[in-house]
């Protein structure tokens, strides 16, 4: 009984697992705006990642998909079609599982009536990490795009950094954005 009760939790686990390590990417953006005619980008004020390691790795991350996508970099912010600005921010979630290894009951199922189980809670503290990526077109006077990305975050700076470039990656995958 034990054993099935161990391994129902186990299998519990393993289906959950990748939605709890899942990252949460997102897009939108002014569909009456033409991006077409945007051709230089220029640095505005955001809220920059705590790390100042990441902060680089962010805004040179941007940089490189903006370029790829044939933008660029203005010298001048005030002669720049779009100004850029990144917000990253972390948090801590607490996660809390709770389940029970009891054995059959007396006909109520499982759990119930018979004893000898036992009901297991764990905490988990989880960090996560969001980032939002904002173009605004300083002429016309309105913000025309959005991304959003957010994921748990290791403690290895590494881990962070895959995690950073796998969201600009699907942040910038469809930009820019087909007119409709």
């Amino acid at each position: 009984m034990k054993r099935m009760s161990y391994l129902f939790f186990l299998a519990i686990v393993l289906v959950m697992l990748p939605v709890a390590l899942a990252q949460k990417v997102s897009t939108d953006f002014d569909k009456a705006t033409t991006f077409a005619g945007y051709k230089t980008y220029a640095w505005a004020q955001g809220t920059p990642a705590k790390n100042p390691l990441f902060d680089q790795r962010i805004t040179s991350g941007i940089d490189a998909r903006l370029g790829a996508k044939g933008l660029t970099k203005a010298s001048n912010p005030e002669t720049a079609d779009l100004l850029v600005a990144y917000h990253a921010a972390t948090d801590v979630e607490t996660q809390i599982n709770t389940y029970n290894t009891g054995g059959w009951g007396y006909g109520y199922g499982w759990g119930w009536g018979g004893g000898g189980g036992m009901t297991t809670t764990n905490v988990q503290k989880i960090p996560v990490g969001q980032l939002v990526v904002d173009m605004a077109d300083p002429k016309a006077k309105k913000f025309v795009w959005r991304g959003t990305a957010s994921s748990t975050l290791s403690d290895k700076p590494e881990k962070v950094e895959k995690t950073i470039n796998k969201a600009l990656d699907k942040m910038f995958e469809n930009y820019p954005p087909k007119a409709k």
